[in-house]
């Protein structure tokens, strides 16, 4: 069941049951705006927790109103991030959201060992991206979080990005490792791994997918640049994720889509017990509100 417009997270999160969204650090324009407008959409229920004072004093500037939201007052990130982990872990909240407090504080509460939010060994950026010049979404991992991936790492990277699509209503994604070259290179690392991946996936070891590569970017996203190579492959120009060797990769290739291809996207960060909606004030309003929707269509 594939999706071609980032509009359809909206209907989707519809057909579920209301989630809960809990935003650590919770003062913040950008993110209060985008949950009061994802509340009015009826996809949210949102806990804000922070500094009541400057939450108050922001929904007066933007002329929005959480009159009959639950405002927890902690002005300490730490203890914010820690307490929005905790409403999460007692079953309060199905959704985390990054308000204003730095990314490793959140996550240092979310990776705590004893209170966290621990599922399995890695998390991972998740991005679902909307471009005008593709015929569906396409999704990139990672390009958020894991730096330099190692091979195990890789295969976490993109398990996590399946249980997404799953999550989503996609019964096989189709995955491309993408690197430089189409062809396996002894001398690139990043071929080698590919390869290897998709063998994994061919003798079931990476299952719920259809893995291929390695892909040069254009073969992965264009069946004619796909047939030029003389690549024979489901994948080939039809894929719904792009595996990135690593953060450099990921993290150009995402803001190339946004701000030179006019892409929208929408974000989480994968491998916790629940999504985590994780913006950048770089995002569009519309941008923002399509990350928790992505959150919330997940069943």
């Amino acid at each position: 069941m594939e999706m071609k417009k980032l509009e359809e997270l909206i209907a989707r999160a519809k057909e579920s049951k209301q989630k809960r969204l809990v935003v650590a650090a919770a003062a913040d324009e950008p993110v209060l705006e985008a949950v009061y407008q994802a509340s009015k959409e009826g996809i949210i229920e949102p806990i804000l927790i922070g500094n009541e004072e400057q939450i108050k004093q922001i929904c007066t500037k933007l002329n929005i109103s959480f009159e009959k939201v639950e405002i927890v007052n902690e002005p300490d990130d730490a203890k914010a991030s820690a307490l929005a982990v905790k409403y999460v872990r007692e079953g309060k909240a199905e959704i985390i959201m990054k308000g204003l407090v730095q990314t490793s504080t959140l996550l240092k509460a979310v990776l705590d060992k004893e209170n966290g939010l621990r599922k399995g060994s890695l998390l991972s950026h998740f991005a679902l991206m909307e471009s005008p010049f593709y015929h569906k979404l396409i999704a990139i991992a990672d390009g958020g979080v894991n730096i330099a991936p190692t091979f195990e790492e890789k295969i976490c990277i993109l398990e996590n990005s399946v249980e997404a699509f799953h999550k989503l209503g996609y019964q096989c994604p189709k995955i491309g490792v993408i690197g430089a070259v189409e062809t396996v290179n002894p001398k690139m690392e990043t071929t080698i791994h590919a390869a290897m991946l998709t063998m994994m996936n061919r003798r079931k070891q990476i299952k719920g997918c259809l893995v291929d590569g390695p892909f040069a970017l254009d073969n992965a996203v264009s069946k004619e640049a796909a047939h030029h190579k003389g690549i024979v492959s489901e994948v080939a120009g039809d894929a719904d994720l792009l595996l990135v060797p690593d953060i450099d990769a990921g993290n150009i290739l995402y803001k190339s889509l946004g701000f030179l291809g006019n892409a929208t996207s929408a974000a989480v960060i994968m491998g916790a017990k629940v999504p985590i909606v994780l913006t950048s004030r770089a995002d569009s309003d519309r941008s923002k509100l399509m990350s928790i929707a992505l959150a919330a269509a997940m069943k």
